[in-house]
């Protein structure tokens, strides 16, 4: 069974959205995430991905007050990413809450850091954040391109313990218009034993079928909730 991961992106504090990572093209959506949070768990979700996208910006943690407020007035399990670029700002998110943290431009910058923080906080609380346009991993809340390819990209951090990925495919985030089914279907067929989560493109409750038809293990939705295209009550089924 496919599990449902709802997204909350944060700016100013804010529940935003952004169309293919573009901080200029920011829909606000509610100004208390906590409000939203709380609204995902009254209809059975259990799990949150919670994205400070002003420290993706700022190349350190930001929101994490916003974190602390969905953590104790809440039981979702969270994970939470942008803008953890030292030990620091990782200890801050877990005392303010996260149960996971997602680390993505600070694998590509700073693998030996990111290595370190697996060992200290256990492989299981470490999620790979791989995003990725054209194939090749992207950084610093998508803001930079580089050449690594995504499956060896993968694979590499598989091989150091890494056993969760969220998949991002920027050309798709936001957008409304569809999955990357087949770049999905790579990975798992390059990565089987990967806990592979797919993000960006959702649009409808059948890219949650389609995903599922291919066994992804997870899927972030974001957009396509807050937009009315999927409701809580069409994901029931998978909760």
């Amino acid at each position: 069974m496919i599990e449902i991961i709802p997204a909350i992106d944060i700016i100013d504090g804010k529940c935003v959205r952004l169309s293919q990572g573009d901080y200029e093209q920011k829909k606000v959506y509610n100004e208390n995430p906590l409000e939203v949070a709380k609204m995902f768990e009254d209809n059975g979700i259990r799990r949150l991905h919670l994205v400070d996208l002003d420290g993706a910006k700022a190349h350190h943690i930001v929101n994490y007050r916003v974190l602390e407020r969905i953590a104790t007035n809440t039981s979702l399990v969270i994970d939470f990413g942008g803008g953890l670029k030292s030990e620091g700002d990782v200890e801050i998110a877990f005392e303010s809450g996260a149960n996971m943290i997602t680390g993505g431009s600070i694998a590509v910058k700073n693998p030996e850091l990111f290595e370190s923080w697996i060992q200290k906080f256990g492989a299981s609380h470490i999620i790979l954040g791989a995003d990725c346009k054209d194939r090749k991993i992207a950084v610093t809340g998508w803001l930079e391109s580089t050449e690594e390819e995504i499956i060896p990209f993968i694979q590499g951090w598989k091989k150091k313990d890494i056993h969760k990925v969220i998949c991002t495919d920027i050309s798709k985030d936001g957008m409304l218009g569809g999955t990357s089914i087949e770049l999905y279907k790579e990975i798992l067929q390059n990565v089987p034993d990967i806990h592979l989560i797919a993000s960006g493109g959702v649009s409808s409750i059948k890219d949650v079928e389609d995903l599922a038809a291919i066994k992804v293990p997870g899927v972030i939705i974001g957009k396509a909730i807050y937009e009315g295209r999927i409701t809580l009550k069409e994901l029931l089924r998978y909760l």
